[in-house]
C-alpha cells in the first residue's frame, strides 16, 4: 500500500472513531497506536545488511547494531518490536544474535574481581 493510501485509511479511522474530534487525553495512546513500524521489507534489509556485513566466522549481531541499522534505514530511532522482529529474522535465518553486547559477564568494579 501507498504512503497517500495508508494516510488516507488512518484518517478515516480516527474519523469513525472520533467524529467529534480527538480528546486532548487520548493523543497520546493515538501516537503510540499509530507509531511507525519496519514494514516487512525493510526488516529483510537491515537482516540482509547485518548479515553481509558481519565478519566471518558468523560473529552474533548485538542489539546495537541492529539498532543502529534500523536507523539507518528508517532515519528514526528504533522500537523495541522492531529490533525484535529483525532478531527472529536473524535467527530464522541460523544468525547468532547478542541481546546484551555489552554485557562480558566481567564487572566494571575492580574490586569484583579480587
Amino acid at each position: 500500500m501507498d504512503r497517500p493510501q495508508l494516510l488516507k485509511r488512518i484518517v478515516e479511522w480516527l474519523r469513525a472513531g472520533y467524529p467529534d474530534g480527538v480528546p486532548q487525553g487520548d493523543y497520546i495512546p493515538l501516537v503510540a497506536i499509530l507509531r511507525r513500524q519496519l514494514s516487512e521489507d525493510e526488516v529483510e534489509t537491515v537482516s540482509s545488511d547485518l548479515i553481509r556485513e558481519s565478519p566471518p566466522p558468523p560473529e552474533p549481531i548485538s542489539k546495537i547494531d541492529a539498532g543502529v541499522k534500523i536507523t539507518e534505514v528508517t532515519h528514526e530511532l528504533p522500537h523495541e518490536d522492531d529490533i525484535a522482529r529483525v532478531r527472529r529474522h536473524l535467527e530464522e535465518a541460523g544468525w547468532p544474535f547478542d541481546d546484551e553486547p555489552l554485557s562480558n559477564g566481567h564487572s566494571d568494579d575492580p574490586e569484583s574481581d579480587a
